[in-house]
């Protein structure tokens, strides 16, 4: 794994991705109250809080991109204010991430590996209990990261804490 900090001056983005459901963004709030301990210029996002707070009502696959790629730059302004972010989000383009990769010097990416078919089966997600369109994994597909810096795969037979624990072991402050 490469170390996370390459300028020392600008803030790092923990960008967790993966499927709805899959739980990226409680592992951000977990993964949140142990690096608070290292630093407490942190602050935990969402690709739905942006999409709420600016009113982001479209969910096809162009919409979904531009969308990621707002997300994007909206991280590298903060993180270029040296604010630290662990930002959760679906955001499953190729484009994206190297976007992220290209442009954001403190960049670690994290991603949260389910079976699709489990998330359907839990129904844990509205969407999924309903025949939806526009479902990232189900009928949109989904760019799923080859080379990120951490792959936590959840299964859902470990707890939260178990796999806050293995992603916090696997992070090299």
């Amino acid at each position: 794994m490469r170390k996370i900090v390459k300028n020392p001056r600008k803030g790092t983005l923990i960008w967790i991705t993966g499927l709805s459901g899959s739980g990226k963004t409680s592992l951000a709030h977990s993964l949140k109250n142990y690096v608070e301990n290292k630093n407490k210029n942190w602050m935990v996002l969402s690709g739905d809080d942006i999409r709420k707070n600016l009113e982001l009502t479209r969910f096809d696959k162009v919409s979904r991109l531009k969308y990621a790629l707002l997300y994007s730059k909206i991280c590298k302004k903060i993180t270029d204010r040296n604010i630290n972010i662990i930002f959760s989000t679906v955001s499953l383009f190729k484009k994206v991430r190297s976007w992220n990769k290209k442009n954001i010097d403190n960049y670690l990416e994290i991603y949260i590996k389910s079976n699709i078919q489990t998330l359907i089966g839990k129904k844990q997600k509205f969407f999924y209990r309903k025949k939806l369109k526009n479902i990232v994994g189900k009928n949109i597909e989904a760019e799923f990261p080859k080379n990120p810096d951490i792959v936590i795969e959840n299964n859902f037979k470990k707890s939260l804490k178990t796999l806050s624990g293995e992603l916090i072991k696997k992070i090299n402050f």
